[in-house]
C-alpha cells in the first residue's frame, strides 16, 4: 500500500471526528435521560458556581471597606446613620443590627444595663446566623451533584454496555461495529458524570472555605463590638 495511502486512512477517522449530538440521538431512552440529567445537572452548578464567586467576591471587597472605615476613628453614630438608609451586608449588616439594638436598649431608657450587652450579643449571633446562610445557600446542591455525579453517570455506563451486549445476542455477531455505539454512549454518560462532578466538588471545597473564613471574621467582630458596648456600658453606669 502507498504510504500516502496509509497516512490518508490513518487520518480519515480523525477528520470525522465525535459527534456528541449524534450519541445522544443514537442512545438509548433510559441513557439518553441520564445524559439530559447530567447535563441539566452541570449547567445549573455552573450557574450557581458563578453566582456564589460573584456574592463572596462581594462579601470580602464589602468587609474589607466596612472594617477600614470602622477603625479610622469614624463616629460610630456617624457610621450608623450613613449605613442604615441603604442595604447591607456581611459585616456592615452586623453592626447596624447591633447597633440599632443598642439604640433602642439606650433610648427606652432600661436600667438594666447588664441586659443590653446580652441582647447586642444576641442580636449578633442572629445576624451572623442569617448571612451565613445567605452566603452558603444552594451550596448543598454542588456537594450533591459532586458526590451522586459519578454514580449516575456509571449507571449509564452500565446501561450502554448491556444494551451492547444485547445487540451481540441478537445479531450473533461479536463485531467492533456492533458493540462500539453501545460502549460510546457508556463513555459519553461516564463523561458527562465527571464533567458535572468535577467542577462541584472543587468549587465546594472553594466556598466552604471562603465561608468559614468570612464567618471567622464576623465572629471576631462581633466580640470586638461586644467589648466595645460592655466599655460604654461601664461608662453609664
Amino acid at each position: 500500500m502507498n504510504p500516502q495511502d496509509v497516512t490518508q486512512t490513518a487520518l480519515a477517522p480523525a477528520a470525522h471526528g465525535v459527534s456528541f449530538i449524534e450519541l445522544f440521538l443514537q442512545a438509548s431512552p433510559t441513557v439518553q435521560v441520564v445524559m439530559s440529567g447530567l447535563g441539566l445537572a452541570s449547567i445549573w452548578s455552573w450557574a450557581i458556581i458563578i453566582e456564589k464567586l460573584i456574592a463572596f467576591r462581594r462579601a470580602r471587597i464589602e468587609a474589607d471597606r466596612f472594617e477600614q472605615t470602622f477603625w479610622s476613628g469614624q463616629s460610630l453614630d456617624e457610621l450608623y446613620n450613613g449605613l442604615s438608609r441603604g442595604p447591607t451586608i456581611t459585616m456592615a449588616a452586623l453592626f447596624v443590627a447591633a447597633m440599632r439594638e443598642w439604640k433602642r436598649s439606650v433610648e427606652g431608657n432600661i436600667r438594666a444595663l447588664g441586659g443590653i450587652q446580652l441582647r447586642v450579643e444576641k442580636v449578633m449571633d442572629v445576624t451572623i446566623s442569617r448571612e451565613m446562610e445567605r452566603l452558603d445557600r444552594r451550596l448543598l446542591f454542588l456537594a450533591t451533584v459532586g458526590s451522586t455525579a459519578p454514580f449516575v453517570g456509571l449507571f449509564g455506563t452500565v446501561w450502554g454496555i448491556m444494551q451492547s451486549f444485547q445487540a451481540i445476542a441478537i445479531s450473533k455477531n461479536t463485531s467492533l461495529a456492533v458493540v462500539a455505539p453501545g460502549i460510546a454512549e457508556a463513555l459519553f454518560a461516564t463523561a458527562l458524570g465527571l464533567m458535572a462532578a468535577i467542577p462541584a466538588v472543587v468549587f465546594y471545597n472553594k466556598f466552604s472555605a471562603d465561608s468559614a473564613q468570612i464567618s471567622q471574621r464576623l465572629e471576631a467582630f462581633a466580640d470586638e463590638f461586644a467589648a466595645i458596648v460592655s466599655r460604654q456600658i461601664d461608662v453609664r453606669s
